[in-house]
């Protein structure tokens, strides 16, 4: 399900900014499949969405949210043993890591909140000597949350903030045979540029590289 969104710039008492969504329903997602996509009629009809900036202390709740994401997606791409056994200790150990990393300063992490749960996140960042531009390197939304329009929130704040710094060009890394991600990135405008051979939960796999030219109109919002 997609949403009409409108939005709203506030900055709390204690200094964090936050974009607060106004959301209704308006079409499906082709992002989501329909067994991951929530009953309706267990959600508020008007569930606002809202960005916040990560710290170093989300490292653990990211990566609840990735590995949640990676079991659901990568079923029958990744192997069983990796998404149902190591892939939490990974993922947390990732997580800790890279938010602690020095050149927070290029690099932003937000995530997506509804009625104030964590439902998602972006990571993104630039990459000078990159020939592709800004690494859209995660989007990434809870299975039951999908199909609301986390994701398209999240791109679009991805995209403002590689154009606010000047960037002409975002870039990502899809695995091949994730055909809802694919079909999702090319109805937002990302065009196919390339496939580069990687590894990841142990076996060796093609990841796909699309990527989105900022200077460009969009009417996918």
């Amino acid at each position: 399900m997609l949403l009409s969104i409108g939005n709203l710039h506030q900055v709390t008492p204690d200094g964090v900014h936050r974009i607060v969504i106004s959301c209704r329903p308006l079409m499906a997602n082709p992002f989501a499949s329909t067994a991951a996509m929530p009953d309706s009629a267990s959600l508020p009809a008007l569930s606002p969405l809202a960005l916040r900036p990560a710290t170093e202390a989300d490292a653990e709740l990211i990566a609840t949210i990735h590995s949640a994401s990676w079991r659901a997606t990568y079923r029958g791409l990744l192997p069983d043993a990796f998404l149902d056994g190591e892939v939490v200790h990974e993922r947390a150990s990732y997580w800790r890591a890279r938010m602690s990393a020095p050149g927070a300063e290029r690099r932003i992490v937000l995530i997506a909140e509804r009625a104030s749960e964590p439902i998602g996140f972006v990571c993104v960042e630039r990459q000078p000597d990159s020939p592709w531009g800004v690494l859209l390197d995660n989007l990434h939304a809870l299975p039951a949350h999908q199909g609301i329009g986390a994701g398209k929130l999240l791109m679009r704040a991805a995209q403002d903030w590689a154009r606010e710094h000047g960037e002409a060009q975002l870039y990502l890394y899809v695995l091949e045979g994730n055909a809802p991600a694919i079909a999702f990135y090319e109805r937002q405008g990302w065009t196919f540029s390339g496939a580069e051979p990687d590894h990841m939960g142990g076996v060796d796999i093609t990841a796909l590289r699309y990527v989105y030219r900022l200077d460009r109109e969009s009417t996918n919002y």
